[in-house]
């Protein structure tokens, strides 16, 4: 009966480490695809999260860790931010008292980011300042928007277009979207508007990051709750999927001020890192669903929930 059970007991601690060997053979560096995003630290008290190391952060498909190959802050060497400020060329008159805010948050960047700003006009991004590290001449493209409603039928349309023309780079790269949210050529029914999804899956590709601040819209759409509501559900949908904040104002008319909405995303943009992961290898390209934690206490991390996967090849 002794010999029995020592046998036992060794055959189940072979087990056990034949087991071990799996998964640490698993998670061995090329045993997977390589992935790239940009994740975004979050304090859940305060503005300054810690700073968070390589080996505290964790990425899981499902229930299977991925073996994390880079953690680097998005600072010194690694600064470099590439951001344009995409404003709905349909939006009421009211957006006037907050391009001051514009203005100074553009000036207030740091020089290793370079601006471009764009308008959303009849379904593209009208470029008034390419990507530039002249802050005081990205400022200066900030104007007036048209104020004519329907002047962007769709503003999904115009942020596509702007992902689709923007040359890769070794960058962050962002957008803050100014709008409405409304999509006048689909309408305002559900979340599985095409238009939205396919912005979402434009930046997703591209590893752009969209961030949102809602503003009214030029006639009946400035002031109809329906409309408001969905534009910015699909602002905060927009938002969510790429990794980015929307600023949520409810239905109380446009916000007395953007400066708290422009001060929160210099903050998040000053607490960025570059996370490099092995992503289960896969026979055919397509979405992979994502969830990125950390040991570290306090702080939340950030990012798209989703990444495209190549085919293994």
């Amino acid at each position: 009966m002794g010999k029995f059970c020592f046998r036992y007991i060794g055959l189940c601690t072979v087990a056990a480490l034949l087991a071990a060997a799996v998964a640490v053979a698993q998670q061995a560096p090329g045993a997977g695809t390589p992935v790239h995003l940009v994740v975004t630290a979050e304090a859940h008290k305060g503005n300054n999260p810690p700073e968070i190391n390589k080996g505290e952060v964790m990425v899981y498909e499902g229930k299977t860790r991925d073996t994390v190959t880079d953690w680097i802050p998005a600072t010194g060497d690694h600064a470099a931010l590439e951001l344009f400020i995409l404003i709905d060329d349909s939006s009421n008159a009211s957006l006037g008292s907050q391009l001051q805010d514009i203005k100074q948050f553009i000036g207030h960047q740091p020089q290793t980011t370079k601006i471009g700003v764009a308008y959303m006009q009849n379904g593209i991004a009208n470029i008034a300042a390419n990507l530039t590290d002249d802050h005081d001449a990205a400022a200066k493209a900030v104007r007036l928007p048209m104020g004519v409603g329907g002047a962007n039928a769709s503003p999904y349309f115009s942020l596509s277009d702007l992902v689709k023309r923007w040359p890769a780079s070794n960058a962050r790269r962002e957008v803050l979207m100014i709008s409405n949210g409304i999509d006048l050529y689909y309408g305002m029914w559900d979340l599985d508007d095409p238009y939205l999804q396919s912005a979402i899956d434009d930046a997703g590709k591209a590893g752009i990051i969209v961030s949102a601040i809602y503003t009214p819209g030029a006639g009946h759409f400035a002031h109809s709750y329906w409309e408001s509501y969905w534009g910015q559900m699909y602002l905060a949908e927009l938002a969510q999927k790429t990794g980015g904040e929307a600023y949520y104002i409810g239905f109380n008319g446009p916000p007395v001020s953007f400066a708290p909405y422009l001060q929160s995303l210099s903050e998040r943009l000053g607490h960025q890192y570059f996370l490099g992961f092995l992503a289960q290898p896969r026979n055919k390209a397509g979405w992979q669903h994502i969830r990125i934690t950390s040991e570290a206490q306090g702080v939340d991390l950030v990012s798209a929930g989703r990444v495209y996967v190549p085919a293994q090849e």
